[in-house]
């Protein structure tokens, strides 16, 4: 069975931590190759995380459809 790429972008606040631990752990890996990508420690990806489509963390992106799970910080924000 082919896995599907899902990307779980966040900054590493409390309600990014608790969205990757609900979301990311719920995927089943048998169906789905998780990454997961913290924007405060790889900054050179922001832009990667934007032209994704995401405007906030956590987010997670899922064959190029973006869901915004809870609002943590905004990119900018994270941007600094």
């Amino acid at each position: 069975m082919k896995t599907t790429k899902a990307v779980f972008y966040h900054a590493g606040c409390p309600v990014c931590v608790s969205a990757e631990q609900r979301f990311v752990n719920a995927l089943d890996r048998s169906r789905y190759e998780v990454e997961v990508v913290h924007l405060g420690e790889q900054r050179a990806r922001i832009e990667e995380a934007e032209r994704a489509g995401v405007k906030s963390v956590p987010a997670l992106v899922i064959d190029g459809s973006t869901y915004h799970i809870n609002f943590g910080a905004s990119l900018d924000a994270v941007r600094g």
